[in-house]
């Protein structure tokens, strides 16, 4: 699944041909993706101007005076703006015609993403309860401290825990917790808040290295403009379970931990 640097990919990728255009018309070449599509989608995003691209977790939306377009990439999604004469491939479910000439269009294989509508002024229950985005100040390591106190689960489940913090799955999860130098099998609570400043600064690198390498191609992601992510090319754990460490030469361990495959260093992460 396209974890937040892929999300936040898309938006950067998107944002320039999007954001200012009116949408056109809508067209929608089934009724459901994971959920039914709101009639809003049909009835209330034709003829808006679309303000802004946002992410919100690895959600993206597209804003307008009238609400919100929310979309979710899902396993296999993908969002391509392209000429409005450009042929329908298979699995190419719905098209946003802008009145620049091109479309929005909506690829998902899996049919696991999602296309809902978000009233202005209101907040879709899928985004309520959500913990703050990763790269915001409102994370950092007082934050997770305070939030771990009497926690005994593992500080990798923790760390996706999306009411604790969005965004963070099991890759970049991993090679945080590798860079903060922080055994994944550790209780929650068992962390100081020494090496929990450590573990959100972490995040904040990794994350930010991995927009700025286009992402992680894993099976199915591609870029906006078709292109692959290249941040799988510089993994120091994730999916690397039996190989040596690239830091100290110790074999890496693997198990799963909230059943998500889990590596780390014995002797580099305590």
């Amino acid at each position: 699944m396209p974890e937040l640097p892929e999300v936040e990919t898309t938006r950067r990728g998107l944002a320039p041909h999007v954001e200012g255009q009116r949408v056109a018309a809508v067209i929608l070449r089934r009724p459901d993706l994971r959920w039914p599509i709101p009639a809003e989608i049909s009835t209330r995003l034709p003829g808006r101007r679309i303000r802004s691209v946002t992410r919100r977790a690895k959600y993206l939306l597209l804003d307008t005076d009238e609400g919100a377009a929310l979309l979710h990439l899902g396993m296999s999604g993908a969002l391509r703006v392209l000429p409005a004469a450009t042929p329908i491939r298979a699995h190419d479910h719905v098209d946003i015609e802008l009145d620049s000439g091109r479309v929005l269009r909506f690829n998902d294989p899996r049919r696991f993403g999602c296309l809902l509508w978000q009233p202005a002024g209101e907040t879709h229950p899928l985004l309520a309860g959500l913990g703050p985005e990763p790269l915001s100040d409102a994370f950092d390591g007082a934050y997770l401290f305070r939030l771990s106190r009497g926690r005994r689960a593992p500080v990798k489940a923790f760390l996706m825990d999306q009411a604790a913090v969005v965004g963070v799955g099991n890759i970049y999860a991993a090679e945080a917790l590798f860079l903060a130098g922080i055994s994944p099998l550790r209780a929650a609570g068992k962390v100081s808040p020494e090496r929990y400043e450590r573990l959100a600064a972490s995040v904040k690198t990794v994350l930010a290295h991995a927009i700025e390498r286009g992402g992680t191609t894993l099976r199915d992601f591609i870029g906006p403009d078709g292109s692959p992510g290249y941040f799988e090319q510089e993994l120091s754990v994730y999916g690397r379970g039996g190989e040596p460490c690239k830091a100290c030469g110790r074999v890496l361990r693997e198990q799963p931990i909230g059943q998500r495959a889990s590596v780390w260093c014995p002797r580099c992460q305590r």
